[in-house]
């Protein structure tokens, strides 16, 4: 008799919708009563309407929504192959949507993960290239969301080990480098600080190599992070670093440019290492040092 009643639905519903009016009414009251007859167990009648639906016009989530009860039904009714595929499509058109786990059972659940497992690497890939993208055409803004989602999708936890190993890892240093650049490009200028009251500057004097009468600092963490890439081509650089008194390194900028993919790697890593301060006659002092940096490319 439940079946019998779920067909009748069905059949109304599809000749609601060959009779026109709001398409997208019709397309509401279709999907609705598509869980409804999904629900009453009518997989085949609910899938029907389902792929009727996948024609029409929908926003984001009600694609999403159609293709994921398609996924229920069709692994409902046996079929895995194509509840995979209705599956992928979820994922390719919201990669970052998780299932509520109220609203399906641990199967369903668990081919979601391996569907993410295995879709994400490329989709994290291409995020990462637009905002790329959108950074080297100076849209920062746009670079910014673009390399926050790609950080994101990098510690989605369906991902498990391969998020902390090549290519993802080194993928999510570049965009952790690429979004902070981007999103300090993209904020506001700040407004003029008020006038401050005269003061008399004080001068704290930075010492450098020409000052033979100073110890220089001596490195405790220097450590260059690996290239961003399995083949290393040759370069060198020059990294000035400004050591304070306690021996962290108070600014870093490049005198001479390593190489376009590993500049803002390495000034990234010049900001965490730590040294012995300087010292003048016992007494700590501010330093300013240069170090070499060297490319040895891979044979």
């Amino acid at each position: 008799m439940r079946r019998a009643v779920a067909r009748a639905i069905a059949a109304s519903i599809l000749m609601g919708a060959m009779l026109g009016g709001r398409d997208r009414l019709v397309a509401q009251d279709s999907l609705t009563m598509a869980r409804d007859l999904y629900a009453s167990a009518a997989y085949e009648d609910a899938l029907a309407v389902l792929n009727r639906l996948r024609n029409g016009d929908h926003s984001v989530d009600e694609g999403r929504a159609i293709e994921q009860y398609r996924a229920f039904c069709l692994l409902a009714l046996g079929r895995a192959d194509e509840a995979e595929r209705a599956i992928e499509a979820v994922v390719a058109a919201q990669p970052s949507y998780h299932p509520s786990e109220s609203e399906i059972s641990p199967r369903l659940r668990a081919l979601f993960a391996d569907v993410r497992r295995r879709m994400l690497p490329t989709i994290i890939q291409d995020r990462y290239a637009r905002a790329k993208a959108a950074y080297d055409h100076k849209e920062y803004a746009a670079a910014a969301k673009g390399f926050k989602v790609t950080l994101e999708m990098v510690a989605d936890p369906d991902l498990g080990a391969a998020g902390n190993q090549p290519p993802l890892s080194d993928l999510r240093t570049l965009a952790q480098g690429f979004y902070e650049l981007s999103a300090k490009a993209a904020a506001p200028p700040p407004p003029p600080p008020p006038q401050p009251a005269p003061v008399t500057p004080s001068f704290v004097r930075i010492y450098s190599a020409d000052d033979v009468n100073v110890v220089p600092p001596i490195a405790l963490r220097q450590v260059f992070p690996p290239f961003p890439a399995r083949l290393v081509p040759a370069g060198q650089g020059v990294v000035e670093v400004v050591v304070d008194e306690t021996g962290i390194v108070e600014s870093a900028s490049l005198r001479q440019p390593v190489n376009p993919q590993y500049d803002a790697i390495v000034l990234g890593a010049a900001k965490t290492w730590l040294y012995k301060p300087a010292a003048l006659d016992g007494v700590p002092v501010k330093y300013r040092k240069m170090i070499q940096v060297l490319l040895r490319p891979t044979r």
